[in-house]
């Protein structure tokens, strides 16, 4: 079976940061792709982050460039989102997403998902 492991979801005021990362194991050496959706309530799942390991670059939804950065370890099962400046709109579950070949912001074509973690930003 293949496991995402989010962690590190938390509050946080406007104008500061937070640190997600999330940790794959499973029946596989690792995955080409991995990165982050969020969902808040009321609302559907909104692409935020994609790393391709080995050939980057990142890949970013509009709403976070320039404030979150994605980034890999050296496992190429693990994935970090350093956010920067969040604001109360960050308020989501945010996932952790993995696959071989996805299409980048489309949610329902990443295969494997985890349980997600909670970001919550108060102004």
């Amino acid at each position: 079976q293949v496991h995402l492991l989010e962690s590190g979801g938390g509050s946080a005021q406007a104008g500061g940061s937070l640190r997600l990362s999330c940790a794959a194991s499973g029946p596989t050496d690792g995955y080409i792709y991995m990165g982050w959706f969020r969902q808040a309530p009321g609302k559907g799942r909104e692409g935020v982050a994609v790393w391709r390991f080995n050939d980057g670059p990142a890949a970013y939804g509009n709403s976070v460039k320039g404030r979150f950065t994605i980034s890999p370890d050296g496992t190429q099962n693990t994935v970090y989102l350093q956010m920067n400046g969040v604001k109360p709109e960050d308020t989501a579950m945010y996932y952790c997403v993995a696959d071989n070949n996805p299409h980048l912001w489309a949610p329902d074509t990443w295969k494997y998902w985890g349980q997600g973690t909670q970001v919550t930003v108060s102004s």
